[in-house]
């Protein structure tokens, strides 16, 4: 991640620059030899996860928010409001993820928001059912129907209530997305819609470079070790804070 977040600064040469003799495992100045149009595979290596990382982080965030109030707004309303919303999740989670983002990008075109919004909506509809899921345990604890009692909105039992004590379930959820928006990212990528051309891009580098890989693997195992990594450590570290705010909220409690 760190490599992803901080790696453009590091990189000794542009993405598009030519250093050698395409498909080149040793070059002099590129330690990791050149790609399919001889530029340098570690300055792309170093400028390629910055994208991937932005664009995931930025629609799970976005899912994550819209998804943890839609679950928390139907627990909290219950009845009809809550079938409605529900059934509506439902829908869209027997739609294939990826499949729903490549209608959007051959439609639309690989714009960095639209690939931003198609992540975020098949996010949303999974965190909604976990939050709906924890959010009607909540519901039917005494100080929801004390809220309800003294006669606060549905907005507040759901902001001030419900979302606060589901906090810990929403943040492991927000790690297993991320990991699931990385690999639709990257899938993208691979497939070829990214949001430039020729793009410095991890994924891109793979699909790129596949075809030379006897002859010049790094071009291939370098970007797809940072996409295994990258996938890894978002999980990992998301998971970490999870268990953090978990053990405080119980530390708090006791």
């Amino acid at each position: 991640m760190l490599i992803a977040a901080l790696g453009p600064l590091l990189a000794p040469l542009g993405a598009t620059e030519y250093v050698g003799r395409p498909n080149t495992a040793r070059v002099a100045g590129a330690i990791l030899g050149t790609d399919h149009l001889g530029q340098d595979v570690w300055s792309r290596f170093l400028l390629g996860g910055r994208s991937i990382l932005v664009i995931a982080s930025v629609a799970t965030a976005i899912g994550v928010l819209v998804g943890a109030a839609t679950g928390a707004l139907a627990a909290a309303h219950g009845g009809l409001v809550d079938q409605w919303i529900m059934r509506g999740v439902d829908v869209t989670l027997a739609v294939p993820p990826i499949l729903l983002a490549l209608v959007a990008m051959t439609t639309l075109g690989p714009e960095p928001w639209l690939i931003t919004a198609a992540v975020a909506l098949v996010t949303a509809p999974r965190v909604a059912r976990v939050s709906y899921g924890a959010a009607t345990v909540v519901v039917e604890r005494d100080f929801v129907e004390v809220s309800d009692r003294i006669g606060e909105t549905r907005w507040y039992v759901m902001t001030r209530d419900v979302l606060p004590n589901i906090s810990g379930a929403l943040l492991v959820e927000a790690g297993i997305r991320l990991t699931y928006a990385v690999a639709i990212v990257a899938s993208l990528a691979f497939l070829g819609f990214t949001t430039g051309t020729n793009e410095a891009n991890w994924a891109a580098m793979v699909q790129e470079n596949r075809a030379a890989f006897a002859v010049q693997p790094w071009g291939v195992l370098v970007p797809t070790a940072a996409i295994v990594a990258l996938t890894l450590g978002a999980g990992l570290i998301t998971d970490g804070i999870a268990r953090t705010t978990a053990g405080a909220a119980s530390m708090g409690e006791r």
